[in-house]
C-alpha cells in the first residue's frame, strides 16, 4: 500500500516498520478509538485489511458530532485483488464506525487504485483538499 503511495519503504529492517509495529500495538489496545479488520489466508497469512481510528474534531454546521473517523492502511495482497477482501474490511470499518463510536464524517486519501471502491461506498470529494507541512525537528 505504501509503495503504492509512491513512498519509499525501504527493506526489511526500514526504522519505520518497528515505530509502525509499536503504534499498531498501542492502537489495538483502544478499541473505542481504533479498529482494524483484516482478512487471513490459512496458508499465507494476512492478504487485506483496513484500519481506521477516531478523532476529536470541533463540529461544524454540516457535522454536529465532536469526533472524525479517519480510514486507512487499505490494502490487499496482488495475488488476492479483485475478490471483495478489500471491501470487505472497509465495510466493516464502516460499520464499526457507525455502530460503535460517536464519529459523523470519514475522512481518507485514496490511491487511484482504490478510489472507485471508495466512490462506491458513498465516499466522495471534498471541497478543501488536504495540504500537509512535514515539522523537522534537530
Amino acid at each position: 500500500m505504501l509503495a503504492a503511495m509512491g513512498q519509499d519503504i525501504g527493506g526489511a529492517d526500514a526504522p519505520w516498520r518497528e515505530a509502525a509495529l509499536r503504534f499498531f500495538t498501542e492502537q489495538l489496545a483502544s478499541p473505542e478509538t481504533f479498529a482494524a479488520f483484516v482478512v487471513d489466508d490459512p496458508e499465507i497469512g494476512v492478504v487485506a485489511g483496513a484500519a481506521g481510528n477516531c478523532n476529536v474534531h470541533p463540529p461544524g454546521p454540516n457535522d454536529l458530532s465532536t469526533t472524525r473517523g479517519h480510514l486507512y492502511n487499505v490494502s490487499t495482497e496482488p495475488a488476492f485483488r479483485r475478490r471483495g477482501l478489500a471491501r470487505a474490511c472497509v465495510i466493516a470499518l464502516l460499520d464499526w464506525y457507525r455502530d460503535e463510536t460517536a464519529v459523523g464524517q470519514v475522512e481518507l486519501h485514496a490511491t487511484a487504485e482504490g478510489d472507485g471502491l471508495y466512490r462506491a461506498l458513498g465516499f466522495a470529494d471534498s471541497s478543501y483538499p488536504a495540504q500537509r507541512l512535514r515539522i523537522v525537528r534537530a
